[in-house]
């Protein structure tokens, strides 16, 4: 043992070496006037420091920082602060001073005024001009979308093989055979509703009757068809553009590309295709029940038997009724099978963004069907299937 009970290969501890207390001098030559800092410039060295300088006015070419021994955050708040105050430029910091010099200065950059409030009517033509700009933006994207979709199905006529029939076959289930219940029992209603309203509002000419025509004709040519599309954009539209959304986020996409599948084949075309497929089938469905509540109520409220309804019915609504529907079906389906499958391929980012591409499909796939709906009914009006 050492003296004073130390091992005696132990080794001395140095102490850190005494920080000086801060301190500065002020010269002035001709019109430069500098400030040198001297000592450390730390919470505990700092003394009467921050006094003086604030008592210094006027202008101050430099504060030199170059024989400073140590800075600390509050030391580094002082010298920014007082540069500030003084017009002065900091030179001579090392490193560290200057890097917590930097910091300290973006802290206190004063926060942005706030703007003068818009005027109302600027403001509604801006959201009016965005608006337009995402639509147009919105349509370009479903037009380039339709043209991969035509390549897609081009490249499966030209190469059966790749041709996935049970993928389509599972979407017909999903679209069609699950969505009859509902489509029934919305149809169903409309039907009786359309009978019940119109039938109040002849009655008070004496013609009753003309309710078959009013229901056979309407349900057949436009609400058939229009509400089963706009039933399967809000079932079946949503759900594409959930689960390619989803299968976006988790990878899965980029990993069929990786491994040479092309996700327009494997993943768009059969859901557009059983959209396109099933859509006139669930329209005549739909057509059908519809007749049938009309029927109901028109036996029931009017006291139109069942065979008179079915035989004034197939004198008074022509075959092209028919024809309408079945022509705008496929067209309806292709619509909401692309919009939904566009935005879910849209997705990108976080979670969030399947829930607003999804509603994004549902709202597009749905105004999308009532404009070509309308353009329908100029064309085939046009065309004498009225």
């Amino acid at each position: 043992m050492g003296h004073f009970g130390l091992p005696r290969n132990a080794k001395w501890t140095s102490f850190p070496k005494r920080m000086n207390k801060a301190d500065f001098t002020e010269t002035t030559q001709a019109d430069d006037r500098s400030i040198l800092l001297t000592g450390s410039l730390s919470l505990s060295c700092l003394g009467d420091v921050p006094g003086r300088l604030e008592a210094l006015d006027g202008r101050v070419a430099r504060i030199d920082l170059s024989q400073v021994e140590h800075i600390d955050t509050v030391g580094a708040w002082i010298v920014r602060r007082t540069a500030d105050r003084l017009d002065a430029q900091v030179v001579g910091a090392g490193e560290d001073a200057g890097r917590l010099l930097d910091v300290i200065g973006r802290v206190d950059e004063p926060a942005e005024k706030p703007q003068p409030p818009q005027n109302p009517v600027f403001r509604i033509l801006e959201q009016v001009g965005f608006a337009v700009a995402a639509t147009g933006h919105t349509l370009v994207g479903l037009v380039g979308f339709l043209g991969a979709v035509l390549v897609s199905a081009f490249a499966l006529i030209r190469h059966p093989s790749r041709f996935r029939i049970n993928a389509v076959v599972q979407r017909f289930e999903v679209v069609g055979v699950s969505a009859l219940a509902i489509i029934g029992l919305m149809s169903f209603l409309i039907g009786i509703v359309i009978a019940q309203q119109g039938s109040v509002q002849l009655e008070q000419f004496g013609m009753e009757v003309l309710t078959i025509n009013l229901v056979g004709r309407l349900t057949f040519r436009e609400l058939g068809v229009l509400m089963t599309a706009i039933m399967v954009a809000g079932r079946s539209g949503s759900a594409f553009a959930a689960q390619l959304g989803t299968m976006k986020l988790n990878e899965e996409v980029d990993a069929m590309r990786t491994i040479g599948v092309s996700p327009m084949e494997a993943l768009v075309l059969p859901r557009v295709m059983a959209v396109v497929i099933m859509m006139p089938l669930l329209g005549f469905y739909s057509a059908l029940v519809g007749i049938f509540g009309g029927m109901l109520l028109c036996w029931v409220s009017l006291g139109i038997p069942p065979v008179t309804f079915i035989q004034r019915l197939r004198e008074v609504v022509p075959l092209t009724d028919l024809y309408v529907g079945l022509v705008k079906a496929p067209v309806f389906g292709a619509i909401i099978g692309m919009a939904g499958c566009y935005q879910g391929m849209l997705v990108e980012g976080d979670a969030e963004q399947v829930g607003q591409r999804t509603t994004s499909a549902v709202v597009q796939g749905i105004f999308l069907v009532i404009v070509l709906d309308a353009f329908f009914a100029v064309f085939f009006t046009y065309v004498g299937w009225i």
